[in-house]
């Protein structure tokens, strides 16, 4: 049986991510904490936590990797005639409170993102790095969100809802069009779904994923401000 490595609180190392497990895919290490600098180690190193409240912090790098490039977003017929009706508006930043807790509550099987997990991501976006995506309806209403960390030209997605049909998809086509306008290069969506395949996203080898976060995550994106200047293009043609 395979030991897996057990990290200190006052200890700030992670080991390489291409030690995890293959059963269960990816897990890599258990303990530590979730300080705003070991979850900056942790994304930078390809490194995510997935945990419920009655387990330690448990650490994963699964292999293969699903990530969405930008630039290849993918948009069903039925959703461009979502898009040109303009019934969502999307915005960044402007509810990141309201999104982490609609992310952990909104989920019929249960939520990973717990009250810590809050506090600490909540940290992150006060630190700028972690940010949220925001959908709303004719009505001013919230509908649909993501939030996620900006590292560099990376963008790590954690968690989205939805509370209308397309909300979540199209806030994904904003995201992916504003990231690639702004100069990222790589979306992480951590493990594969349906949902995420059909909008564009693939699997990669966990090596090829590594491999674009140490080119990227030091690398400076073309913006300073994140707010959303992207707009769907209009009708149809």
């Amino acid at each position: 049986m395979t030991t897996l490595p057990w990290l200190e609180q006052d200890q700030l190392w992670f080991p390489p991510a291409e030690q995890a497990l293959d059963d269960p895919d990816g897990l890599l290490a258990l303990g530590g904490d979730l300080s705003t600098e070991r979850l900056k180690l942790a994304y930078r190193s390809g490194i995510f936590p997935w945990f419920s409240d009655d387990q330690p912090i448990l650490w994963w790098s699964p292999n293969p990797r699903c990530v969405l490039f930008p630039e290849e977003i993918h948009i069903a017929r039925s959703l461009r005639r979502t898009l040109n009706s303009g019934y969502f508006t999307i915005t960044a930043d402007q509810a990141f409170a309201r999104v982490i807790r609609l992310c952990a509550n909104t989920r019929a099987e249960g939520t990973w993102i717990t009250r810590d997990m809050i506090d600490s991501y909540s940290q992150l976006h006060k630190q700028g790095i972690a940010h949220s995506i925001e959908a709303w309806n004719p009505r001013g209403e919230l509908v649909g969100g993501m939030y996620g960390l900006a590292i560099g030209q990376c963008f790590f997605g954690e968690s989205m809802f939805s509370l209308e049909t397309n909300a979540s998809k199209v806030l994904m086509v904003h995201l992916a069009n504003q990231l690639r306008a702004w100069g990222y290069r790589i979306m992480d969506c951590q493990v594969e779904s349906g949902h995420l395949l059909r909008m564009g996203a693939r699997c990669i080898p966990r090596s090829e994923f590594l491999s674009i976060l140490r080119a990227c995550v030091d690398s400076s994106p073309d913006h300073k401000h994140w707010d959303f200047q992207w707009q769907w293009p209009g009708p149809e043609v």
